[in-house]
């Protein structure tokens, strides 16, 4: 009796179709997400044609082409740069949790600033302390977290900035 040793159709259907589910997927991410993933630059064209179409055969049909390309990829690599974008992943809660930590324990200490400073050199201090006042002010006054909520979006945006540098080549 013969063995099969390739899938079957039926495995090979699921396949195609988690490849067009993961191509729909980078369709969905705006222009700033999509440069975070590393794509092959036909598949990166593609992707860009794909946000472009309106009509609603001719955005299937590019899927379909975006899974045909993605075939000879390994997936996974996409799959983690869609899970880091849309926070899955754990390194990404991990860091947003660090974040929250960063924030609170500033609150509550302004020395903590010298640690930000360290870290981040091109950190706008005297900002940092004024968005500290005001949310602290917030709190007491029992007002909406706006300074508190701007405190963490500037803490975000100097972590990613300091990655960015860090995962640059020297040049």
């Amino acid at each position: 009796m013969e063995t099969y040793d390739k899938p079957s159709k039926s495995a090979v259907k699921r396949e195609m179709t988690d490849l067009q589910t993961l191509g729909a997927d980078l369709v969905a991410l705006s222009k700033d997400q999509l440069k975070k993933v590393e794509l092959p630059d036909d598949l990166r064209d593609a992707v860009r044609d794909a946000q472009r179409f309106t009509q609603h055969g001719a955005h299937r049909r590019q899927l379909q082409f975006i899974g045909k390309l993605m075939r000879g990829l390994d997936p996974e690599p996409i799959r983690a740069a869609l899970d880091e974008i849309n926070g899955v992943s754990a390194t990404a809660n991990a860091r947003l949790h660090a974040l929250e930590r960063l924030r609170t324990s500033f609150l509550e200490d302004e020395a903590v600033i010298g640690e930000i400073a360290a870290a981040h050199p091109d950190a706008d201090l005297q900002h940092l302390r004024q968005l500290r006042r005001n949310a602290l002010k917030e709190q007491q006054l029992g007002k909406p977290p706006r300074a508190f909520r701007e405190l963490y979006r500037v803490l975000r945006e100097l972590q990613a900035v300091t990655e960015v540098q860090e995962s640059a080549p020297d040049e």
